[in-house]
């Protein structure tokens, strides 16, 4: 008897041991796990003080050394509202944080146009070099400099039957698409004319200093290009208008509103639309149009931005 009593108390023991080393070792299992989970970037990125949504956001969108970067910083919840604007650019994220800390009251969306297009840069600041290998998506603005030497490609002179003055001129391929459009235009009972196309280095010069003139320079640069930095150069331009119209009432006629309707489906674009001077740098202009090509154009008019902000996001991007 006493040795079957014997049998079953260490056959208890042995069931306490086993049992206690099963605890110990779901123990250490589960001290593992909560180990290898706050190494974890979901752990380390919620505890520094992220959404659980932002950080399956941020886990999603960046690689591991941008998530170690973005952990020696404080927790800003800009960050990813920042990341989730259509034409956020990576490298531009330090410049949004702080011109919104600056500017407030500006949407998200604006900061992030502002940024990409320089526009919280006093204009003519440190400009640089057009390049002149983007072709039709070449961009020429008050950062973006032509030289004096160059000459646009593949010009050809305007004939008279679409413009008004002294053989103007556009490159081949814009001036192709302004017939195509001055024909459609026409179609529907309308008639639209170029006034001006391409002026050179020195006839942008001579423009300019005429409107310094009379205006001062405040005013003359809101209203005129400096020499090397019109679109007119780069003889992918037009000004237009119809008969009766000038620069000022040009936007009251019928051909200004066909124009807003269809000179995309030609490659052409309103370049400084309404409400938009402050990324454009130029007051609203309803008679200047800039060829780009239909795919670009299109999109311009689809999503309501400017060249400048198509440019930086498009071509430029994060390089």
């Amino acid at each position: 008897m006493a040795k079957v009593k014997l049998k079953k108390r260490n056959i208890s023991i042995a069931i306490g041991c086993v049992v206690v080393l099963v605890v110990l070792i779901i123990g250490l299992f589960r001290w593992k796990q909560t180990l290898d989970y706050q190494k974890t970037f979901e752990y380390r990125l919620e505890n520094h003080g992220y959404s659980e949504e932002d950080t399956a956001y941020l886990i999603e969108k960046l690689d591991e050394k941008e998530l170690e970067k973005l952990l020696e910083k404080e927790a800003d919840e800009n960050i990813p509202k920042f990341m989730k604007e259509s034409y956020y650019l990576k490298k531009n994220l330090e410049k949004y944080l702080a011109y919104y800390q600056e500017n407030p009251e500006k949407s998200l969306s604006d900061v992030v146009a502002i940024i990409n297009v320089r526009a919280n840069e006093d204009w003519y600041t440190d400009p640089v070099e057009a390049d002149t290998s983007k072709e039709n998506l070449l961009l020429v603005n008050k950062f973006h400099q032509l030289s004096k030497d160059f000459e646009a490609p593949d010009l050809e002179k305007v004939k008279n039957w679409y413009a008004y003055g002294d053989d103007p001129m556009l490159r081949k391929e814009a001036y192709e698409k302004f017939i195509d459009l001055f024909n459609a235009a026409k179609e529907d009972g309308l008639t639209i004319i170029i006034s001006s196309a391409y002026r050179d280095y020195e006839y942008q010069d001579k423009l300019y200093n005429d409107y310094l003139i009379q205006l001062g320079q405040k005013k003359t640069d809101e209203v005129a290009a400096r020499p090397g930095f019109s679109e007119h150069q780069t003889g992918l331009t037009v000004d237009v208008t119809t008969y009766g119209a000038n620069t000022e009432t040009f936007e009251t006629f019928e051909e200004f509103t066909w124009l807003q309707n269809h000179a995309h489906e030609y490659g052409f674009i309103l370049r400084y639309p309404k409400d938009k001077e402050y990324l454009t740098g130029y007051g609203y202009e309803s008679w200047h149009y800039r060829y780009v090509g239909v795919e670009a154009a299109t999109y311009i008019y689809e999503h309501n931005i400017t060249f400048d902000e198509y440019y930086a996001y498009f071509v430029e991007g994060d390089a």
